[in-house]
């Protein structure tokens, strides 16, 4: 079995990246938006650094770092913790097609951002809709606490409820 190669995302991955995030879309119903512009989503301005997972030149996966803007789960944990914004990141628009998965695709993925954020100081939060129970397992596995509960809004008007979590300290 090859194993994934994660690494930063460069523009050439960028194709690549929306063709995997439609075709999670089309499987999982993840994620419930982006899905109409995958390049502009991927590309998103509040991306603080994002990765790609690749298997046999393909990428198979993606998450990104991002910026704050007021989450849930940002100020869930400004409200139990002492941090600042300038540390305090999220997770966010992690997927992997169907194929790759039971690789540890995922799991690699978000070790890179944790990473990220361990040499910046930094934690992580993020929120997780309920309905994607491998996602909550995946994160529940590596350690992240629960921190709280949401209603995670988009589109015209929808909305789904969601967990909010926090990276594992150190």
């Amino acid at each position: 079995m090859i194993s994934p190669i994660v690494r930063a995302v460069q523009d050439a991955d960028i194709a690549g990246a929306a063709a995997a995030l439609v075709e999670v879309h089309a499987t999982d119903g993840y994620p419930v938006e982006g899905v109409e512009r995958p390049k502009e989503w991927i590309r998103s301005s509040a991306v603080a650094q994002a990765w790609v997972a690749e298997i046999d030149r393909r990428i198979v996966g993606h998450v990104a770092v991002m910026n704050s803007r007021g989450e849930d789960a940002v100020a869930l944990w400004h409200a139990r913790s002492a941090s600042d914004e300038a540390h305090v990141g999220v997770l966010a628009r992690l997927f992997v097609v169907r194929e790759a998965r039971g690789r540890a695709v995922g799991e690699t993925l978000v070790r890179a951002a944790m990473d990220y954020a361990r040499q910046r100081s930094m934690r992580l939060v993020l929120d997780v809709m309920t309905k994607d129970a491998a996602a909550i397992r995946l994160y529940e596995r590596m350690g992240w606490l629960a921190i709280g509960r949401t209603t995670h809004r988009y589109g015209d008007g929808r909305q789904i409820a969601a967990v909010c979590y926090v990276s594992p300290a150190g």
